[in-house]
């Protein structure tokens, strides 16, 4: 299936179903019956390919019984009950909603680790007495997806990662922080995969995941590099060991769409749901933090926590600094920092500001001093602006910063300009191919260009009072840097809080003036 044909079939659906479900919504109704019903024709081809060698269908089915007795079945990979598969779906025609909603809970107890991902949606459910979605609509939407099979050759894995892709683009645009809280545009993502190069057998962790994004294209580039042509898909030869892919998400559906797009891409990815800042899950026998070769992410910018969290912190993540509590950018850093292996590299997407609040100011700021920490510890490699309105709960560009434990050149910080590096789009705008290719390369050759990219020591990030801003160093069109109006409240809120601190810090010394008999 091509992506036009993708988008149609797509689009159709969603229509399906409008009138009674909020576009934001659609995707909640529309992805798991694809999920169902692409291990429904998956389960179809691998019961036809044994039957071939076993003697029949009949034969595969009934061994399949057996190794269902005996709790261990090995024929499939996921076994998919009588009243689940698609067959029988289209054949319902009464009390639709009730009967999906059965065949998904089927289907997740017998298969446990499909539980919490595929019957997270109830489609029977009410609101003010009345059904959200009718059997009538589902019907409709049900003989739409009915149109393609989603079998073994039938679609490239990477089905349902484009089909949310597109659905968040084609119906969240208008629903900004909500459409863009879990999801990186696919083109920033194939970005920071090239950054990374990730090699065969490496781990690779994302601790704010969102619905897989990240990692899926960590593992796409590892099979783009290393895989070979068979029967027209890609696949990595038995000799070419795949990633370990790891991740954490604090939102259950979101959760469930990242172990869907896991287990769609046939990906070694163990996915786990929870708050990663205040219970990381991914710890070892001691309970200190287990470390990986990769760290990518985009966790939410500038988000708000309690002091309380990184000065009680149980991990010793927090050795740099404490960060404000108006910005968590440089809590997220450490953590990450702390799950990165002693020769690990990571790629970030973070707000603009993360690299240059605080810098220029008298006394201290916090954000200025863990990042003049990281800058001294040498750990920084590059910093890459992007452009505007990439993103799709913000207009503001982003950066993406590259933390190397064993750097490639000692002392250095490449900074890249890439603000006019996109095409222009409706409402959004993205990079090309060749923007992603120029930018990548520019990375990997370590190569300072006119208008483009700068390379800077450590020395001179120090004389500019770490302000690692790439617009401050590589002019584009003689354009001046400028303040998006996100950063000037994050700037507002932070400087309202150091001088809160500064009363306070007054109040004690007066305190203790008075108690001394000073009048």
């Amino acid at each position: 299936m091509d992506i036009q044909t993708l988008e149609n079939w797509l689009w159709d659906a969603a229509c399906a179903i409008r009138g009674p479900v909020d576009a934001p919504k659609f995707k909640d109704y529309i992805l798991p019956l694809i999920f169902l019903k692409r291990l429904s024709d998956v389960f179809e081809d691998e019961v036809a390919r044994r039957a071939q060698v076993l003697g029949g269908e009949k034969v595969v089915l009934d061994l399949l019984e057996q190794e269902r007795q005996r709790g261990q079945v090995t024929l499939v990979r996921f076994f998919i009950p009588k009243n689940a598969r698609w067959q029988a779906i289209r054949r319902q025609t009464t009390g639709l909603g009730q009967y999906l909603t059965d065949a998904v809970r089927a289907v997740a107890r017998e298969n446990p680790s499909l539980a919490g991902v595929i019957d997270m949606v109830d489609f029977n459910a009410t609101a003010a007495g009345q059904r959200i979605i009718s059997d009538e609509h589902l019907k409709s939407l049900i003989d739409v997806l009915s149109r393609h099979r989603l079998g073994l050759e039938d679609v490239e894995p990477d089905i349902l990662g484009r089909a949310y892709e597109y659905l968040l683009r084609k119906f969240a645009e208008g629903q900004g922080q909500s459409a863009g809280e879990f999801y990186t545009p696919r083109e920033v993502a194939i970005l920071m995969a090239r950054l990374l190069e990730p090699e065969p057998g490496m781990t690779v962790y994302d601790p704010a995941c969102g619905s897989g994004g990240l990692l899926i294209k960590c593992h796409l580039r590892l099979l783009e590099c290393f895989g070979t042509m068979e029967n027209g898909h890609l696949r990595l030869p038995n000799q070419i060991k795949p990633l370990r892919l790891f991740g954490q998400e604090i939102n259950p559906a979101t959760f469930a769409m990242a172990r869907m797009n896991a287990v769609i891409h046939d990906m070694e990815a163990e996915i786990r749901l929870g708050d990663t800042m205040r219970n990381p899950a991914f710890r070892d026998a001691a309970g200190r933090l287990m470390t990986f070769d990769l760290v990518t992410a985009n966790p939410m910018w500038n988000q708000n926590f309690s002091t309380d969290l990184y000065e009680n912190d149980p991990y010793d993540r927090f050795r740099f600094g404490i960060p404000p509590s108006s910005s968590a950018d440089w809590g997220w850093l450490q953590h990450m920092l702390a799950s990165l292996s002693e020769t690990g590299r990571m790629a970030v997407v973070l707000d603009t500001g993360a690299v240059s609040r605080g810098s220029g100011n008298q006394g201290s700021n916090r954000e200025r001093d863990i990042r003049k920490a990281f800058v001294e510890r040498d750990l920084i490699e590059a910093v890459i602006l992007l452009p505007e309105n990439l993103f799709y709960n913000t207009t503001a560009p982003g950066i993406i910063i590259v933390i190397n434990r064993r750097k490639r050149h000692p002392g250095e910080i490449l900074l890249i300009n890439a603000s006019q590096q996109f095409a222009k789009g409706r409402p959004k705008n993205y990079l090309t191919e060749e923007h992603i290719k120029t930018i990548a390369n520019l990375y990997h050759n370590w190569e300072a260009r006119e208008g483009l990219s700068a390379i800077i020591t450590k020395d001179e990030a120090a004389r500019n009072d770490y302000n690692l801003s790439p617009s401050r160093y590589v002019s584009v069109n003689g354009s001046e840097e400028t303040l998006p109006l996100e950063e000037a409240l994050v700037r507002l809120e932070e400087a309202e809080e150091e001088r809160a601190q500064a009363e306070e810090n007054l109040r004690e010394v007066l305190r203790v003036l008075l108690s001394l008999g000073w009048r």
